[in-house]
């Protein structure tokens, strides 16, 4: 991969088209890959400090925080171009879409806030304060809430997007701050990776309980779920990769091993099971996107 030796982010997987997109933080810029060919098709440049990536295929869009600038850049996926930046909280962070509304929510860690933007103008739909650090957000499409990581107060919020208010605060025992979410909304589970305690949680989005832990990877970060085998990879900042199974309502380990250094990022397809660690250093000490998967 381009951009020299300098830390990667978030990357966000379109698999109908087979392509990666990769926040390359340290060089400003998304790198988007095609697995298929394994080759980079282009670099999109000029996103300062770029952290949060998220392609939304239905829209042929890519959105990117630029948190140097403190904005939400939008993209044409086809061709990369930048077709405008809408202004966000402090620091920016991680991204979801809401297609019920058709909105993009962006993190802003510091700010302790949720902006919303139009997804298709950029325009911006309002500000959902929450209070102290927030972590990761994401959108349950049986309920139409979003969900976000309040990691200073290790709670969970659960937003009404109609009204952009917080409508439950879920506390979260055995959590010491929660950064890391992702999803299964039909199995009605909230998987939160606390980074200070290394612990993972599964809550019960019907009981908003605490249903299990699990000891995963030293700072846990990024959260990849793949659906429809039942699996959920966990990156952490150690390097090292956390693979568990669903089974019924809980989640057993049947990978952990340390990958790389700053392996803290991961995309998985779900149509080839295979997972995508974007690394600092692989063979010959180049950056690379090391291609992973579960015998």
């Amino acid at each position: 991969m381009p951009g020299g030796n300098s830390r990667f982010d978030y990357a966000s997987l379109d698999p109908r088209r087979g392509l990666l997109f990769v926040a390359h933080l340290g060089a400003s810029q998304v790198v988007e890959i095609n697995i298929r060919a394994g080759r980079v098709v282009r670099t999109i440049r000029g996103l300062p400090q770029v952290h949060g990536v998220l392609v939304v295929p239905a829209l042929h869009r890519v959105y990117a925080t630029a948190t140097g600038a403190s904005i939400v850049v939008r993209i044409n996926e086809g061709t990369g171009r930048v077709l405008g930046k809408t202004a966000t909280g402090a620091y920016p962070d991680g991204l979801a879409y809401d297609p019920a509304n058709g909105t993009i929510w962006t993190t802003n860690e510091s700010g302790g806030s949720e902006t919303v933007i139009d997804a298709a103008t950029g325009a911006p739909r309002g500000t959902v304060q929450l209070g102290g650090e927030v972590g990761n957000v994401a959108y349950d499409p049986f309920s139409g809430h979003m969900l976000v990581d309040l990691q200073s107060r290790n709670q969970l919020a659960v937003i009404d997007p109609g009204t952009r208010t917080v409508i439950r605060r879920v506390p979260l025992p055995g959590c010491s701050d929660d950064h890391g979410l992702a999803l299964d909304s039909p199995a009605r589970l909230a998987f939160i990776a606390c980074d200070i305690n290394s612990a993972l949680l599964t809550l019960d989005m019907n009981t908003w309980r605490v249903t299990g832990t699990a000891v995963v990877g030293v700072e846990p970060d990024v959260l990849a779920s793949d659906g429809h085998a039942g699996r959920l990879y966990v990156a952490a900042e150690s390097g090292w990769v956390t693979v568990l199974q669903l089974r019924g309502h809980r989640l057993h380990v049947i990978y952990s091993n340390y990958l790389a250094d700053d392996a803290h990022v991961v995309a998985v397809d779900p149509a080839t099971g295979r997972s995508y660690f974007p690394v600092l250093r692989a063979s010959g000490g180049h950056p690379a996107v090391l291609v992973c998967a579960i015998n």
